[in-house]
Formats: C-alpha cells, sequence, structure tokens
C-alpha cells in the first residue's frame, strides 16, 4: 500500500512558477514510476508528467514542454513538478499518481494508488 500526499499548490500570476511535491509512504518508492495529471472544472483528467521507476526516462504532455520537469529523490520519498512559465490553462487540481514498475506511462488507468490532489491557479 503506498499513500501519496501532495503539496506546493496555490493560487500565482501568468508567467509565475510553483513547485509541487508528493511525498509517499512507504520503503518502497523506487519501485513505482510516478506520474502527475491534472483536471480542470468540467474536463476529464489529463496526462501532465511521468518517470519512470529508474528516474531513467521522463515524459511530458506537448501543452507543458519545455516549461515542467519532473524529478524523483528516492531517498526522500518524493516526486516533484517544477512549473515554470505558468499560464491560466494551466489552472487544475493535479494529482500524482503511482505504477509499481511503472515505466511512466501516460494512461491514468495503469496507476494504482492516486493521492488526493493540489490545487493550482493560475490568474492572467
Amino acid at each position: 500500500q503506498v499513500q501519496l500526499l501532495e503539496s506546493g499548490g496555490g493560487l500565482v500570476q501568468a508567467g509565475d512558477s510553483l513547485r509541487l511535491s508528493c511525498a509517499a509512504s512507504g520503503r518502497t518508492f523506487s519501485r513505482y514510476a510516478m506520474g502527475w495529471f491534472r483536471q480542470a472544472p468540467g474536463k476529464e483528467r489529463e496526462f501532465v508528467s511521468a518517470i519512470r521507476w529508474s528516474g531513467a526516462n521522463t515524459y511530458y504532455a506537448d501543452s507543458v514542454k519545455g516549461r515542467f520537469t519532473i524529478s524523483r529523490d528516492n531517498a526522500k520519498n518524493t516526486v516533484y513538478l517544477q512549473m515554470n512559465s505558468l499560464k491560466p490553462e494551466d489552472t487544475a487540481v493535479y494529482f500524482c499518481a503511482a505504477e509499481l514498475w511503472g515505466s511512466g506511462s501516460s494512461l491514468p488507468n495503469v496507476y494504482t494508488y492516486w493521492g488526493q490532489g493540489t490545487q493550482v491557479t493560475v490568474s492572467s
């Protein structure tokens, strides 16, 4: 069982930066691929970024490529999402998710564990 807790969301202006964190419970964090997804009101949950369990590969949605960076610190059981040059369309609830021995899929249904989400609001 893995429990995930996101933090770092908030209200910012367009062009600002935020860093989201997702802290995981347990001693097997390094075995999990981690993904970030987001969901805006009235929209489906969409893929943002993912990192392979080994950390060797990272993946990004086209909409965030070049602006967001995913990373992980296995010693701290934490995955991060550095978000730069934020836009109003980035406004959403951001969720982290974990998949055992995962490759870093963009499909939400392959992830087993989910956090409760953190709100990011970007004003224009």
